[in-house]
């Protein structure tokens, strides 16, 4: 079979927006409204009191089931913290990736990529000895601009807004802060992205073969898969059957989630990462894509040489992988 090559970023569809953010993602019903908009940052970490242990991640989970979201995982990081490196700076961390099946849909329809942030990520952690709980996430604006679609998209601003109104039900004496820091100029491509050719007829064995493929190598090479979702089944079932195939794997490399979160624990905002494969029906291409490393270095400022030496090792890692198997 013919594979093709490109590093390009998926291009985004436009099309009007305003009255299906409404329908798919409510406004919070509380009185104050939830401010959405940051003063630069990409990241809004939640921080509440938790003396009595009384908030977990599990709790939390419960909650946000409840708002309607899919928790694809709720993974307990201390424990293979404590188990690989012997040691851990946490009494709590856990990396949590969820999603609103019909706000997906809705910005499936207008940005192919949706796969980059579907599922979304979310660190839950409790510094060693603290009486504290937090959750980092990423902000509106954020996922616009790696997604490359409009900062003020009203499906993404009503979804966050949703987000931040399940995470005040979850911990309702929790309050809301930016980190210190400011985003620093990305020094690469903010998304990885590759494009191949797939037969018209046999694109199903084609897609088992690369999946093997990818499968395969992750492991050996030190990644993780810590979820999947087949969104094209979620597509199809509602009607939309725009794509003959749309699945996203949620991938970590333990060693850089812990190497950056001793500094910056809310780093769980981009962990574990989504790669997404999608296929368009009528079209022979498949795109493979997930948020680069230069995110994490971007948004959290990281300027220590041990951080991104670990974070650069594991993007050429993945790139290898993936150019190995569609060249």
């Amino acid at each position: 079979m013919k594979f093709l090559f490109k590093g390009m970023l998926c291009a985004s569809l436009v099309i009007s927006t305003a009255a299906v953010a409404k329908d798919v993602v409510k406004k919070p019903t509380q009185k104050a409204p939830i401010e959405v908009k940051q003063s630069g940052s990409d990241i809004e970490i939640f921080t509440s009191e938790n003396s009595d242990g009384k908030i977990t991640p599990k709790t939390i989970e419960e909650v946000f089931k409840k708002a309607g979201f899919t928790v694809s995982a709720n993974r307990d990081m201390n424990g293979p913290f404590k188990k690989q490196f012997k040691s851990s700076g946490f009494d709590t961390y856990n990396l949590f990736t969820f999603y609103k099946p019909d706000a997906v849909l809705a910005l499936a329809k207008k940005y192919p990529n949706v796969g980059l942030f579907a599922p979304m990520s979310m660190s839950i952690y409790t510094k060693k000895g603290e009486k504290t709980i937090s959750i980092s996430s990423l902000t509106a604006e954020a996922m616009a601009k790696i997604m490359k679609a409009p900062s003020d998209d009203k499906t993404l601003v009503a979804l966050r807004a949703l987000v931040k109104e399940t995470l005040q039900k979850a911990m309702p004496k929790g309050t809301f802060s930016s980190p210190t820091y400011m985003p620093q100029e990305p020094k690469g491509e903010l998304v990885t992205h590759f494009s191949m050719e797939m037969d018209e007829k046999d694109w199903e064995d084609e897609l088992d073969e690369l999946k093997m493929g990818l499968e395969g190598e992750l492991a050996p090479n030190g990644f993780v898969i810590a979820g999947f979702n087949n969104l094209g089944d979620e597509f199809e079932e509602a009607k939309y059957e725009d794509f003959d195939f749309y699945e996203v794997y949620s991938i970590c490399k333990l060693p850089v989630i812990y190497t950056i979160a001793k500094s910056r624990p809310e780093a769980g905002a981009f962990a574990p990462c989504s790669l997404y494969l999608s296929k368009k029906k009528d079209n022979k291409m498949m795109h493979i894509a997930f948020p680069s490393v230069y995110n994490w270095m971007s948004s959290m400022a990281i300027d220590n040489k041990e951080d991104i030496q670990v974070l650069e090792t594991a993007q050429a890692g993945m790139k290898k992988i993936l150019k190995a198997l569609t060249e």
